[in-house]
């Protein structure tokens, strides 16, 4: 047999696996190789290379990472570091799991041994005992199908994220008037909601925004359509809605990308996916849950009937309000002037009494400036008679110094000395002559 005709042995073949980036190509042990060429038994590897070597073959195979697995628990063991390792089996074959502690909180009280569960993880190979184990992240009681397994695993972990907390739930607008609505735009949803909202509340305007709601293509589309609604529309209010149907057919709605996708928009989401008993987790992550299509447009428009007769009674509430409210003003207002009248001062008899005190003060200021005329006259008389002035009238002068100052005897001037006499109807300037003064 020619050599291109042989098989390909399935051997180690190790040389054919694809090599991670930056890892260095398998070689054979440099002694075992020397021995295996005198044999011709090939290439030898060191275990360590064929366990890392099986170990990334099973965690790249896409077939057994993400897997479901139905068995018997036995042999359960909680570790005191918290992690859980037990064997599932059934009656051809056993498989022993790992339960690491950061993915098996609120799991612990589930497992029992003995019982049937449904377990999901990714298969790996412990390389140091070159054992195959089921990594474990989420296990089911069986009894239920496979996607409701597969729901539960998905809430608990999307429940863990936050992306349920009921406490980041908004309310709904009271008086929407943009309406965004995702959904398929051939079916009676959209019919529905339309209708409900025309007989409501026709002041809102819907913005629709379609999407495929079954199949591969429904959960990105689904996504999709609700961000841009958010995004590029600003309505007030998102209605994300389908019809009735099976888990399988609801199932875009429990999809990662359209649970996120609600769960980061900015505007509040009503969730009308299937029936009433029809839960999906895009009505767990939504603002409100509604249980048809049609209940949602409902909520979202108010009856614009009752809205009407609101406005009436708050009207008439109002009316009466402000009537009550001013007849007890106005009667405020009455008791206030009888007790300003009570209190108001007699003005007649206040004016009567300012004028008679008038007049008093008129007639005592006119006898005080009487007596302090005559007695400014008599003190005038006397000034007049003591005055120096007086003396000049008989004839007689006063002789002045032109620096000021009287000359009040001869011996105080000397000859040629300026001096001015007053006289009693003028004044004249003199000045002294050689003669000596009288003994």
């Amino acid at each position: 047999m020619a050599a291109s005709d042989r098989p390909t042995p399935i051997r180690p073949g190790l040389e054919s696996r694809p090599q991670a980036a930056g890892e260095a190509p398998i070689e054979a042990a440099s002694g075992d190789a020397a021995s295996s060429d005198l044999t011709g038994l090939g290439a030898v590897y060191p275990v360590s290379e064929v366990t890392r070597y099986l170990r990334e073959l099973l965690e790249h195979d896409r077939h057994l990472s993400g897997v479901w697995i139905s068995g018997e628990i036995s042999n359960l063991n909680v570790a005191s570091s918290g992690h859980i390792y037990f064997t599932l089996k059934d009656a051809r074959g056993a498989l022993r799991c790992a339960f690491f502690r950061n993915k098996n909180a609120g799991q612990r009280d589930r497992l029992e041994p003995g019982a049937a569960y449904l377990v999901f993880g990714s298969l790996s190979l412990y390389e140091q005992r070159g054992d195959l184990s089921l990594i474990v992240e989420f296990v089911r009681p069986e009894g239920i199908g496979p996607l409701q397994a597969e729901f539960e695993r998905r809430r608990a972990r999307f429940e863990e994220e936050g992306l349920f907390d009921p406490s980041r739930k908004r309310p709904l607008p009271r008086f929407p008037l943009r309406v965004g609505v995702v959904t398929s735009p051939t079916g009676s949803v959209l019919h529905d909601i339309q209708t409900v909202l025309a007989r409501r509340w026709p002041l809102a305007s819907l913005l629709v925004q379609p999407a495929v709601v079954q199949g591969p293509e429904a959960a990105p589309m689904v996504a999709d359509a609700i961000r841009r609604l958010d995004r590029d529309h600003a309505p007030d209010v998102i209605i994300v809605a389908r019809g009735g149907g099976s888990q399988e057919e609801l199932w875009a709605f429990n999809e990662e990308p359209v649970v996120r996708a609600i769960h980061a928009a900015r505007t509040p989401i009503v969730s009308a996916v299937g029936h009433e008993t029809d839960t999906t987790l895009a009505d767990l992550a939504a603002d409100v849950r509604a249980p048809t299509p049609s209940a949602a447009a409902e909520l979202v428009g108010p009856d614009r009937v009752e809205v009407a007769r609101d406005i009436d009674a708050r009207e008439a509430r109002t009316t009466v309000s402000f009537t009550r409210r001013l007849g007890h003003q106005s009667e405020a207002v009455d008791r206030l002037h009888t007790r300003l009248d009570r209190r108001a001062p007699d003005v007649p008899r206040l004016r009567d009494g300012v004028a008679s005190m008038a007049t008093r003060s008129s007639r005592a200021l006119d006898a005080t400036l009487a007596r302090h005329a005559e007695r400014t006259l008599m003190l005038s008389e006397r000034l007049t008679a003591l005055s120096p002035l007086a003396t000049l009238d008989r004839g007689y002068a006063i002789v002045e110094r032109p620096e000021g100052g009287m000359a009040t005897s001869a011996a105080s001037l000397a000859p040629g000395d300026r001096v001015r006499l007053r006289f009693a109807d003028g004044t004249r300037d003199a000045t002294i002559d050689e003669g000596a003064p009288e003994a």
